[in-house]
């Protein structure tokens, strides 16, 4: 008598087909309930073996489907072509947010079975060393403790680059986001500069501070790129840190070098607009796409919730931890930076070689 039962053996193994081979060959020359004493199982498992099995060979010892061949509750074509148009405009969208946002009347599960079947899923990159949660940690912060500044490059996005070079669009997006709430800022201009960055920073302390929140004891965070603490050789703090700083209490800091995942909360928004906004819309001119872009960062702030922030968005966040904050803060709308630095600083008129141009 084996000492472990067929059942046992057969979910361990990872090719059960042979265990039913030998159960069917013994139940063959020593009997049908011999067999099943000897292999722990019923009188019942070993005959459907028996006579299903192809004698010399592993036929007829697979797996059949148990699904109802003719299901009561099949999913109608309707809500099928919903769910599949849907993820085609939608492609980096999950069934979750999905179901959520378009009120889907059927499960997670049957929407990922049909865009499976569709071939409409996309495979993520798994790292071989997973991070460390740290959102228990950053849930105790204190609200606005830490804001984390980066840029983000626009030109590598397939479908965004046509509308780049058709319409004169950004090529670069700066983003803040308060790790705390995950309330988002954006800003654009056409390239990476320190003066762009500064003017940025400029806008979102002012907008804090006329919203009501108290910035003593707050940092700003970036990483070390020239946009954010100017040349690698400078001796003296950049205009960047300098503007941070000049608000009392409040400090820049920088990560150290290569340690990305420090900058964590910023990046993850950068692939969610990616994924969300710039691969979705379609846009025909330039005001056109900042309106589009406050819109959604305002449907980021206000309306999207976080799975990994309980279900909330970064509003009720901020009115749960501080309601005296107004609720302005949420809206706060992009801005080219570069045109708004060419309005706070026009360009002198052009004249020519030591002749003084008419005032």
């Amino acid at each position: 008598m084996c000492p472990i039962t067929y059942y046992t053996m057969s979910r361990n193994s990872k090719d059960p087909k042979y265990l039913r081979f030998e159960i069917a060959r013994y139940a063959k020359e020593s009997g049908i309930k011999p067999a099943a004493r000897m292999f722990q199982t019923t009188v019942k498992t070993v005959k459907k073996w028996l006579f299903r099995w192809v004698p010399g060979t592993l036929q007829g010892l697979e797996e059949m489907s148990r699904a109802p061949k003719n299901p009561c509750k099949r999913i109608p074509d309707d809500q099928r072509k919903r769910v599949i148009q849907l993820k085609k405009q939608l492609r980096g969208w999950g069934a979750e947010r999905i179901k959520r946002m378009y009120q889907l009347a059927i499960s997670e599960k049957a929407i990922r079975k049909i865009w499976r079947q569709e071939g409409l899923l996309k495979k993520k990159r798994r790292k071989h060393k997973t991070k460390n949660d740290l959102r228990k940690v950053k849930a105790a912060w204190g609200l606005f403790k830490q804001t984390d500044f980066d840029t983000k490059d626009l030109i590598d996005i397939p479908e965004l680059w046509p509308q780049i070079q058709h319409l004169r669009l950004p090529l670069v997006q700066y983003t803040a986001r308060e790790v705390v709430s995950g309330l988002q800022f954006l800003g654009y201009a056409q390239e990476r500069s320190l003066t762009y960055s500064n003017i940025f920073v400029e806008q979102i302390i002012a907008h804090l501070k006329e919203c009501g929140v108290k910035l003593e004891g707050c940092r700003f965070q970036s990483d070390n790129g020239s946009e954010f603490v100017g040349s690698w050789q400078a001796k003296q703090d950049s205009i960047f840190t300098k503007t941070v700083e000049a608000t009392e209490g409040l400090t820049h800091t920088t990560i150290p070098p290569g340690a990305h995942t420090w900058q964590s909360d910023v990046e993850t928004v950068h692939r969610l607009i990616e994924d969300e906004f710039y691969e979705v819309e379609k846009f025909n001119s330039r005001n056109n796409f900042l309106a589009k872009a406050a819109l959604y960062n305002l449907w980021f702030n206000v309306v999207r919730k976080n799975s990994y922030k309980a279900n909330k968005t970064p509003w009720e966040i901020i009115r749960e931890r501080s309601p005296n904050i107004s609720p302005r803060v949420a809206i706060l709308p992009p801005v080219f930076l570069d045109e708004l630095f060419q309005k706070k600083w026009p360009a002198p008129p052009k004249g020519g070689y030591d002749v003084i141009p008419v005032p």
